[in-house]
């Protein structure tokens, strides 16, 4: 059945081609090397082919599917190389040093163009929402089309219902009442474990405030309104949410969610305070636990506009000696900020406090001596929040990154660290066995994790754009031979870029020493999206490499083996674990392939011309025994073969499901069955993949 039409207005066209393409009036993908001279051997001699400027239209725009339209600038391919900047792109940040007066100039790296952009996903009840370029979740999209551009079709670039997001139904089987008495005993393990998930982020109540509270489910003659009983009930959800999973603790964790929630939209909407901010603030954490991450969005609004209402973004309430009760709106105003942030990081989407902090709060809300190491940890991270929403603004509100901004940022971050105090960064001297040190790590390992997402997040522009030049070379022939000036790297670039991927291999390091010591909780809703994030940019510097690199190589192992622990208990931790298990099945196939075409290529003069063991891909090549066990299974065959061979057993494929309750309702990835019709897929085609 032929193609259908596509109206002139709807396609998209390379407005840039090769000498190759040009000549033989041949498609060509619009990047260099493209990807068919790629697939012919040629990308050594791909170059654009000479066209004025003046056939180019200024701003000319592309429009997407969904009717929104994008600068072309924004639509190159993830091999798209950093060029000059014009004179008027030229001005970087004015926060910058070398647009300040009495500097001496010094030369100006170029910027590098996004390469990740805005998706349209679905939600459960089809409903389009959105998830920006910074996201994860578009990093994700831009790996995926690399790995189709190099490899074809796999189970990693192509899965799946396309453009679905995923999320849990609503439990519908809440039990009316509990089968079981809380004791004192059980409702102490309950506030630990709360106190463990929320430390380094939420820090609204005080332990003797907590405590009062659960002891007033208990207490016959204590009588305390609805909204602190809603409170308490959440301290129990979120405690049982992130405990081992057993029968009764499941049923505890949703009897008291759905009591806590149908209090809040009790009347309570009607008058904000500091009770409403919390409860939608701890409802909007466990909702990210539960894998509703756009229900704990809208939840997060409604307390920063309670918390905008009740004056809390003040900076004049910290200017003199703190009470009491201006310690608890501080506190509460700096959780509230800081999930506000990392959520709208891991979505990239708009952060609802990113007008209400200026930069003289930076220093106004503070404690005069911090008492405890709650209070310790909850400050150095409402300092660091205020670093990456300074980052989001500065890096993705362009076109282009600036390596100079970059590198201003980063310093920050630097001096951030260093003005850490010691038990922030030290272990506690406590038995590991105490939950007070438990405590302790959970929350220090939230801040380092914290920190390494945000280095992540300013340096991951320069990796894309490093690590398209280092593909384009590893399929365009000898290192040797490649001196177009298209296949140089920015010095700047490649520096940023190996921040990028230290910074990964130290955050995956440090969660897998707490594993190891058996501290993890059943369920980390935040780290999992870390450990996600620093997963996929070790996948893809993998890929980019001829070699295994042992350091990455076992740290995406110990990324792989976080989430499946905490897979039992989160089914986004499952599909986390499933995407990096393909994306290491691929590095595998990558490796193995450019192997085989190496040795190949050893002689001009002679080849092997018969052999018994070429009638099927070894698995046995010496040098790949990292790379076989990258995903804990074999890597593939490769594109040649058949195509039902694509469809063998996976990591995923030997996890008991079972195990992982809720499953059954999730919009996970299917194998999409269609030909291959030789055609590598250009890269930023129709976002068609989901996460």
């Amino acid at each position: 059945m032929p193609r259908p039409k596509v109206h002139p207005a709807n396609r998209r066209r390379a407005y840039e081609a090769c000498l190759a393409c040009r000549a033989t009036k041949k498609r060509c993908s619009g990047t260099f090397p493209c990807s068919k001279c790629v697939r012919l051997g040629r990308a050594e001699t791909c170059v654009p082919s000479p066209r004025s400027t003046a056939q180019r239209p200024a701003g000319s725009t592309h429009p997407l599917e969904n009717g929104s339209v994008v600068s072309d600038s924004a639509t190159r391919p993830a091999t798209t190389l950093s060029v000059n900047p014009p004179a008027d792109r030229a001005d970087f940040d004015s926060h910058s040093q070398l647009s300040a007066p009495g500097h001496s100039t010094r030369p100006v790296s170029p910027e590098t163009l996004h390469r990740t952009h805005p998706r349209m996903l679905r939600n459960l009840h089809g409903e389009r929402v959105y998830v920006g370029k910074a996201a994860s979740l578009s990093f994700l999209q831009l790996v995926r089309d690399t790995v189709s551009q190099y490899l074809g079709p796999s189970q990693f670039s192509h899965n799946g219902k396309s453009e679905d997001m995923l999320e849990t139904e609503t439990p519908r089987d809440i039990p009316p009442a509990l089968d079981i008495t809380l004791d004192s005993y059980q409702l102490l393990e309950y506030h630990r474990a709360y106190g463990s998930a929320t430390s380094g982020f939420i820090y609204v109540l005080t332990d003797t405030e907590a405590i009062d509270l659960l002891d007033g489910l208990i207490e016959p003659n204590t009588r305390q309104g609805k909204t602190k009983s809603a409170l308490a009930d959440m301290i129990i959800a979120i405690g049982a949410q992130s405990t081992k999973r057993t029968p009764s603790m499941e049923q505890a964790e949703r009897f008291f969610f759905s009591r806590a929630q149908r209090s809040a939209f009790e009347r309570m909407l009607e008058n904000p305070s500091l009770e409403l901010i919390r409860l939608f603030l701890l409802m909007s954490f466990y909702m990210l636990g539960a894998c509703r991450r756009n229900t704990a969005f809208m939840y997060l609004g409604v307390a920063v506009r309670a918390a905008v209402a009740l004056g809390l973004h003040l900076t004049e309430l910290a200017d003199a000696v703190p009470s009491p009760e201006q310690h608890q709106r501080a506190r509460v105003w700096m959780s509230v900020y800081i999930l506000d942030l990392l959520v709208s990081s891991i979505l990239g989407r708009p952060a609802a406090t990113g007008a209400l902090r200026s930069d003289a709060e930076h220093s106004s809300i503070r404690y005069p001596q911090p008492e405890s190491h709650m209070a310790m940890s909850l400050l150095a991270s409402y300092k660091v929040s205020g670093i990456l929403e300074e980052i989001i603004a500065r890096m993705y509100s362009k076109e282009g990154a600036s390596a100079e901004v970059a590198e201003s940022l980063l310093a920050k971050l630097k001096q951030w660290s260093n003005g850490l105090p010691g038990p922030l960064v030290e272990p506690p001297d406590l038995n590991f066995d105490d939950p007070a040190a438990r405590r302790h790590i959970i929350g220090n390992l939230h801040i380092a994790c914290t920190y390494h997402f945000a280095v992540i997040i300013v340096t991951r522009p320069f990796l894309i754009s490093v690590l398209g030049v280092r593909l384009a070379r590893l399929h365009g022939g000898s290192v040797d031979r490649l001196s177009d000036d298209s296949l140089h790297e920015e010095p700047a670039h490649s520096n940023l870029a190996i921040a990028c991927t230290d910074s990964a291999l130290y955050m995956i390091q440090t969660c897998s020493e707490v594993h190891r010591s058996g501290l993890l909780l059943g369920n980390m809703c935040i780290l999992k999206a870390f450990v996600f994030a620093a997963g996929l940019v070790l996948g893809f510097s993998m890929f980019s490499r001829r070699e295994a690199d042992p350091p990455l190589d076992q740290a995406y192992k110990e990324a792989l083996e976080i989430l499946r622990v905490l897979s039992d208990q989160s089914a986004q931790a499952a599909h986390y674990a499933e995407i990096l298990s393909y994306l290491g099945n691929a590095v595998a196939e990558q490796r193995q392939q450019l192997m085989h075409h190496s040795q190949q290529n050893q002689s001009r003069y002679v080849s092997k011309l018969f052999s018994l063991d070429d009638r099927r891909p070894s698995t046995e090549i010496p040098g790949l025994a990292a790379a076989t066990d990258i995903a804990g299974m074999p890597p593939d065959g490769g594109i040649a073969e058949s195509w039902g061979d694509l469809q063998r057993p996976t990591f995923m494929d030997s996890l008991d499901i079972g195990a992982f309750p809720g499953l059954d309702g999730m919009q996970l990835p299917v194998w999409d069955s269609f030909p291959f019709l030789g055609e590598p897929f250009q890269l930023h085609g129709r976002v068609n993949e989901t996460n």
